[in-house]
């Protein structure tokens, strides 16, 4: 992509957009990770470190995910991809609110496992359970119901319901995927937004750090999961 042909319009964590002549974006992948004292922690909210190579595990990971998701027809944001300049072409959207986070749960662990723990055991499955968190750093990043959602004028019920239908199923796509590899999908987490018509997609990315896999009953770090993932 030539350089005239593109605006950065806004400078991210872990990627930068630019936009198009042609009314797209383009998210060009970096290898700045949230951590802590050196430390990688995808649940960071600050970089904390670089490590070479992320950006492009990452955006390949998602490439390979939104051509399968592609193929099962489910709409995302993913137009085409450059691997070469680790950049990813995708179509405009608005973000709900001021942006919202969708976690598909199947087994009990993390925050909802310290929340619920008196209720049910760590690691015990659950039925792809779905959870929305606003993105607000300061507030911990608060849970918000459907009909909160809609009381706030997020978004519109209809909307909620198609967000938890396709995050059903992609979650099923990505846990298939990874369990063929002899891996365990515990929870992923998701970014949607919605395009002029209001109608719903998938955006941002499917990477390592958005999700929590395990192997053999043990945690794979998202760095490991990346190579484990493109092993030969």
């Amino acid at each position: 992509m030539a350089q005239a042909e593109k605006k950065l319009v806004y400078t991210g964590k872990t990627k930068n957009v630019y936009a198009l002549e042609n009314g797209n974006y383009l998210l060009k992948f970096k290898d700045d990770c949230t951590g802590k004292d050196g430390v990688f922690d995808p649940g960071e909210n600050s970089v904390g470190l670089t490590i070479e190579g992320v950006g492009d595990v990452n955006l390949r990971m998602s490439v390979y995910y939104f051509e399968k998701l592609k193929a099962a027809g489910v709409y995302t944001h993913y137009v085409s991809a450059d691997l070469s300049e680790t950049t990813m072409e995708v179509l405009p959207a608005r973000v709900f609110g001021h942006g919202l986070e969708v976690i598909c749960r199947k087994k009990a662990v993390g925050s909802f496992y310290r929340r619920y723990g008196e209720y049910i055991g760590e690691g015990a499955d659950l039925d792809s359970y779905v959870e929305m968190t606003f993105k607000n750093d300061e507030k911990g990043d608060p849970l918000v119901t459907r009909d909160g959602l809609i009381a706030l004028g997020v978004m519109t019920g209809e909307q909620y319901d198609a967000i938890k239908e396709m995050t059903k199923k992609i979650t099923a796509v990505v846990a298939d995927d990874m369990e063929a590899k002899g891996l365990v999908l515990y929870d992923i987490k998701f970014e949607f937004g919605y395009d002029a018509e209001g109608r719903v997609m998938l955006i941002d990315e499917i990477a390592s750090g958005n999700m929590r896999v395990y192997k053999d009953g043990k945690y794979i770090d998202p760095m490991t999961l990346s190579a484990l993932f493109f092993a030969k």
